[in-house]
């Protein structure tokens, strides 16, 4: 029976590049895709950039540029990297668009008709220097229910909850570092309290097999019992200045953007339907017999599992079938870095080089239908693509098929159907489909894997290699050789999902039309005529790997694992606050050529944090946020010059490059720059300050 299906991944906002950690989503949802088409259903696969909201009026802003030439410019950078790793998108679309318009403006009004929309008067954060109301995510602070440090201001990345910007504590603007003041404005809300989204939700999170089990779970945690409703009402409105959708009839009030991005969903959809002449309706109506599939990072499960099908079912809609929540990617088992070259763009990955199957490949080895996260471990990368899909798939072609083309004029020899590793595929064949239905794509692909194996061990027990050196024996080579290429043509069906270019060429090599599923359990008649073998894939290169990283690494800052430099005179860091076991001797330090000095990696920082440290009569532990290159802990003797909350949101400079410091109070990751005098005659230590104009992150040259 043919599937209806429309799946959908999670839209990359407009406001950065795509990177290997994004490519983890898409590379599961291109996989899954390629399945379903391949066993003949209807399914396509729809996705757009996120455009609107604060940060991307911000960035465009910054660059000079209108909104709309900034994202038309990212739309281009990030089809062009989804491209290049084969996603293969029926249709990638943007948010800013007449279809997504239309439906966040249906959406809207149905809720308001059925009573799930009103205004109040809220107290909002402003920041007083910028001149604006500061969306959620421009507020940082700790979290009100664990306590964590530097957390946005909707959700806590470090314990899950979810609050209101206005329940931080000690906030800042992000925008500015100023302290933001609380001034009222009138807002819209999505009224989740009321007792039918409640009831539609535990009902739809709990009890339909929408979620998986951990995703479940996390849920129940969000929306409490009966007795105890924890979830409250969603601010859906933001005040101008705002990029974005203007709702209807309230001049100045814009959608909040993580209310018209999953909208987005439907745009695209709407915009592929006037393409390709489908029935809109017939998958979002709610008595709709096709299948709607989110894929999504578990930090958005939140948005997807609650607000979005509460929206969908309250404005007569229907709701996702299932939402597929995935883990996030480390790498060599740690966060991905700038300094460490593991914060790797698409885009870096491809000019350097590296084949993007071997990278589609490790990850399909790596993901299971569950929300754990999966490690992206470099020299487990190289072995394992080498073994794999060198030495076990690509391999079966390469030792057969020379002998096919030089001594039989490429042409086959019947097949042995009673080899017993063909009858094994036939074997596993179903069970490897429900394997990928499943999304339980690793043990796919150990499935397929012991399958080569035992090709591989037919190939060696013939050994064509022996019997092409022997005469009278050209009957028994080819058959040998035919056999492997059948073996070959077996595992590229079973592979396709994954590997969907080089399974394009093994079609071209092998002359046949491209593979479905059902192919696999069928083989290449005698006389079947076949192309001169070509090289379908290489060796990964340890060296590739090691540029690469090279090619990814922002700074110089050493890992606690890393040896630092030797010290000398001309290696020496500028006066720094945060280590006060150097002396100062007044004296001026050796000359040192403009290479050296370049080694120092100085960047503007801004303390977003300041608090003493318990037992230590000098030390203030300074929270320090560095822009792209994220967030530094430092440990600064400057406790005798300076009140702690004084420095909260003031500029200062650091030594960004410095090794890490293992101190009894914590890890000090760098040193903050600071003066003194040698003599005594000035008491104090004094942070140096940027001037105006400078940013976190910025480089000290």
């Amino acid at each position: 029976m043919t599937r209806q299906i429309l799946v959908t991944s999670a839209l990359p906002y407009a406001n950065g590049a795509i990177h290997l950690g994004h490519l983890v989503e898409y590379i599961q949802t291109d996989i899954w895709v390629r399945f379903q088409k391949m066993r003949g259903h209807e399914c396509w696969y729809v996705c757009a950039d996120d455009t609107h909201g604060t940060p991307v009026m911000l960035r465009a802003e910054k660059e000079g540029l209108t909104p709309e030439a900034l994202i038309a410019r990212v739309h281009a950078e990030h089809a062009r990297d989804f491209a290049g790793f084969h996603v293969g998108f029926d249709n990638y679309h943007t948010t800013h668009s007449e279809e997504t318009r239309a439906c966040a403006n249906e959406i809207y009004a149905r809720l308001g008709a059925a009573g799930l929309i009103e205004t109040r008067i809220i107290a909002q954060y402003y920041d007083p220097l910028k001149q604006m109301f500061l969306p959620d995510r421009f507020i940082k602070g700790e979290c009100p229910k664990c306590g964590a440090r530097d957390q946005y201001g909707d959700n806590c990345e470090n314990c899950g909850a979810a609050y209101t910007a206005n329940e931080l504590k000690n906030p800042y603007s992000v925008v500015s570092g100023a302290k933001p003041e609380i001034r009222q404005s009138e807002h819209y809300f999505f009224k989740l309290s009321d007792p039918r989204c409640q009831t539609f939700l535990r009902r739809w999170t709990q009890g339909e097999g929408r979620l998986q089990h951990e995703a479940a779970n996390k849920l129940r945690e969000w929306l409490g019992d009966d007795v105890d409703n924890r979830l409250t009402d969603w601010d859906i409105s933001r005040d101008a200045p705002y990029f974005g959708f203007e709702i209807p009839g309230a001049p100045g009030k814009y959608f909040y953007v993580w209310l018209d991005a999953p909208i987005g969903y439907m745009g695209a959809f709407k915009n592929l339907c006037a393409r390709e002449g489908l029935d809109f309706d017939a998958y979002w109506r709610p008595d709709s017999s096709a299948e709607l599939y989110h894929f999504i990072g578990k930090d958005i499960l939140y948005f997807h599992a609650l607000f979005w099908p509460a929206e969908l079912e309250h404005a007569g809609y229907r709701t996702p079938s299932k939402v597929f929540a995935h883990g996030f990617l480390t790498v060599d088992g740690a966060k991905m870095s700038k300094s460490r070259g593991t914060f790797i763009t698409a885009e870096s990955y491809l000019q350097q080089g590296l084949d993007p199957e071997w990278l589609r490949y490790y990850y399909a080895a790596k993901l299971s239908a569950s929300m754990e996260d999966i490690d992206l471990n470099l020299d487990d990368f190289v072995a394992r693509v080498n073994s794999d899909l060198i030495g076990k798939f690509v391999n079966i072609a390469s030792r057969s098929a020379g002998f096919i083309g030089k001594q039989f004029g490429g042409r086959l020899a019947a097949c042995d159907e009673s080899l017993p590793a063909i009858q094994a595929i036939r074997e596993r064949r179903a069970l490897i489909a429900e394997y990928y239905d499943a999304r339980e794509f690793s043990k796919a692909l150990r499935e397929i894997m012991a399958l080569t194996d035992l090709a591989n061990q037919y190939v060696d027990s013939v050994k064509p290699w022996e019997l092409a050196r022997q005469s009278g024996r050209e009957h028994e080579l080819q058959i040998a050789c035919s056999n492997a290429l059948n073996l070959f043509r077996l595992f590229a069906v079973l592979l396709k999902p994954v590997l969907p270019a080089l399974c394009k060429k093994a079609e071209a090599f092998l002359k046949i039309p491209p593979l479905n599923w059902d192919d696999g359990g069928t083989l290449l008649a005698a006389g079947h005529l076949i192309e001169n073998y070509r090289h379908l894939m290489t060796r990964v290169d340890k060296k590739q790997i090691d540029a690469l990283l090279e090619a990814n690494r922002e700074s110089l800052l050493a890992t606690p694992d890393s040896a630092p430099p030797p010290k000398s005179a001309a290696q020496k860091p500028p006066a720094t606050a945060g280590d006060t076991s150097t002396v100062d001797s007044g004296r001026a330090e050796p000359t040192l050529g403009i290479d050296d000095f370049m080694r120092v990696d100085l960047r503007i920082a801004r303390i977003t944090d300041a608090t003493p440290v318990d037992g230590a009569d000098k030390l203030v532990r300074l929270a320090l946020d560095l822009g792209p290159l994220g967030t530094r802990q430092v440990f600064a003797g400057i406790k005798a010059t300076y009140d702690p909350a004084t420095l909260v949101g003031r500029l200062t400079v650091m030594v960004a490059n410095l090794a890490p410091r293992k101190m009894r109070f914590g890890l000090s990751e760098g040193m903050v720059l600071a003066a003194s005098d040698p003599a005594g005659k000035a008491p104090g230590i004094f942070l140096l300050a940027p001037d105006d104009g400078a940013q976190p992150g910025m480089r000290v040259k």
